[in-house]
């Protein structure tokens, strides 16, 4: 079963024992993939991958988190905890993410294997690892781990 198959599954779950709180996030879930259809669509019919269903997740995502760290900053308590619900409902869909031991040491390898050695080599080596990487790390933590390493 492909992710978006399984979140229209859950969703048809959650409307039958009407959790409102899941059946929110699935909705919105729903609506950004199919605009994620749409865009790709070509004149005919599209269908996206899982791989492009995991972009649109991360990045949904991506936008929880940021709105958690905003609520956080104004102490809006009560918004933290919904963000943090539907982060959650979110994650759930997504691939186990590469803790930043694991990152590290495929940086590593990817660094000593270009013979990269300097700031400058960073978009070179980050091009790789994005693409490399791709729905199993974040970007802000691969930029983050390169840039450790090429300042050694």
């Amino acid at each position: 079963m492909s992710i978006k198959e399984k979140i229209m599954s859950d969703l048809k779950d959650a409307m039958k024992a009407k959790k409102t709180d899941e059946l929110r996030v699935l909705r919105s879930l729903k609506a950004k993939i199919l605009e994620k259809e749409i865009s790709e669509r070509k004149g005919g019919e599209a269908s996206i991958s899982d791989e492009q269903v995991i972009e649109v997740l991360m990045k949904a995502a991506k936008q929880r988190k940021e709105s958690i760290d905003q609520f956080e900053q104004g102490g809006r308590d009560d918004l933290v905890d919904n963000e943090k619900q539907e982060l959650a409902i979110i994650e759930s869909y997504l691939p186990e993410m590469m803790d930043d031991d694991e990152i590290r040491s495929e940086v590593q390898k990817q660094i000593e294997q270009m013979g990269a050695s300097s700031m400058a080599d960073m978009g070179k080596v980050m091009g790789v690892m994005m693409s490399k990487l791709k729905g199993k790390a974040e970007g802000g933590d691969v930029s983050r781990i390169v840039k450790e390493e090429l300042s050694k």
